[in-house]
């Protein structure tokens, strides 16, 4: 079963009260309705009806302002399948985050469903193949149940609409998917940030495009015994030499926190060398504070790096800018074992504790030190 690409809402969140959120609407079907990539501008030509989404984002402010919501956006984007949006709640509202963003949804479909000549879907009535004995039981009854009202789309439910579209076909469906992703901002260092990833998708995806070998995403891969969603250059894996960076957090000896001692420093003198040595890679998980050192070096300075992640890697997932930048090098290869907290305990500590991780993604990074076989794609 293919995995829902948005996340859950923020548990305890007030969707009601003052906010910056980051946005993300999936035209249904991933149909590429709303633009173009440009190799030759490096930018995105709009559709028509991309033109009239970004339009309805930016009216958003003052179409809320009407049912005294206080919102403002701060930045927008109309990929050819999808659409991101940062926007910001001032005050707290009557309205939901959800609320706003259904309105937000509806007028692109209507503004959709009037290009193609339609009245507005939830406004249409039922569809008269629906009365007849090719359509299901449930649609008929329904259909005979209002027929007084001219049975409307809007009297069915959620999950009846999903049926009844997938019945009459797409341009009785809304523009966009029922579900939608937010992204809750943590504090102006992040807001910054995902205004910037709004402004960067479109290099990111022509360089996805121009650099498919370095920026590849594959679903399943096998490396011995265990299992990866990976993202990156795959290449990696056939380096002659692979280097495990692992550190615990306090010196055993000493006590403190071991990127500050001298074995620390000499080790990493040697994994240093051993880089610039020439076909090495680095490989960790970058937990403790050593690790994270050594992995923002390699990013930094582009050195070769596989870095293990506990977070899946699924169809539509994406690394942050700076691990990004590094694949598009071909200096990075990211894997995330699947299962991990179905890997036991460690030591008696619970599968999904951090100290549990911590161990079982270092010993998975020995292994694939260890690997000399081929890693096997299973699934793009």
């Amino acid at each position: 079963m293919e995995l829902s690409p948005y996340r859950p809402r923020n548990a305890g969140h007030d969707y009601y009260g003052r906010g910056t959120y980051l946005i993300t609407l999936v035209v249904s079907g991933r149909e590429p309705l709303l633009s173009r990539l440009d190799a030759g501008s490096g930018g995105l030509v709009l559709t028509p009806l991309g033109e009239a989404v970004r339009d309805a984002w930016l009216q958003t402010p003052a179409r809320q302002l009407e049912h005294g919501n206080r919102v403002v956006v701060h930045a927008c984007v109309c990929m050819p399948e999808h659409f991101h949006g940062v926007i910001e709640v001032l005050e707290p509202m009557e309205w939901s985050l959800g609320d706003i963003m259904q309105a937000f949804k509806a007028a692109c479909t209507s503004r959709w469903q009037r290009g193609l000549g339609l009245a507005a879907s939830v406004d249409r009535p039922i569809s008269d193949f629906c009365r007849g004995a090719e359509a299901p039981l449930w649609l008929r009854q329904k259909a005979a149940l209002y027929s007084n009202e001219g049975a409307l789309v809007r009297n069915l439910s959620k999950r009846r609409r999903q049926e009844y579209y997938a019945l009459v076909g797409r341009p009785q469906r809304p523009l966009f998917d029922d579900n939608y992703d937010d992204t809750v901002c943590l504090d102006e260092r992040h807001r910054k940030a995902m205004i910037a990833y709004v402004a960067d998708n479109p290099r990111r995806a022509l360089l996805r495009r121009l650099l498919p070998d370095v920026l590849r995403r594959c679903l399943h891969v096998q490396i011995g015994q265990h299992h990866y969603g990976a993202f990156g250059n795959l290449f990696l894996l056939r380096w002659p030499s692979r280097v495990q960076v692992m550190c615990h957090r306090r010196h055993p000896v000493t006590r403190q926190p071991y990127e500050e001692t001298p074995d620390y420093a000499r080790e990493r003198a040697l994994w240093e060398a051993a880089v610039m040595g020439g076909g090495t890679v680095i490989v960790t998980p970058g937990i403790s504070g050593g690790e994270r050192l050594m992995k923002k070096a390699c990013l930094d300075r582009g050195y070769p790096l596989i870095h293990l992640q506990k977070e899946p890697i699924g169809r539509y997932w994406k690394p942050e800018k700076s691990r990004f930048e590094a694949c598009a090098r071909g200096s990075l290869l990211i894997l995330a074992p699947w299962n991990l907290g179905g890997m036991g305990t460690v030591n008696g500590v619970p599968a999904d504790s951090d100290y549990s991780r911590f161990h079982k993604l270092n010993d998975l990074a020995a292994e694939i030190c260890a690997f000399e076989g081929e890693a096997r794609i299973l699934r793009h």
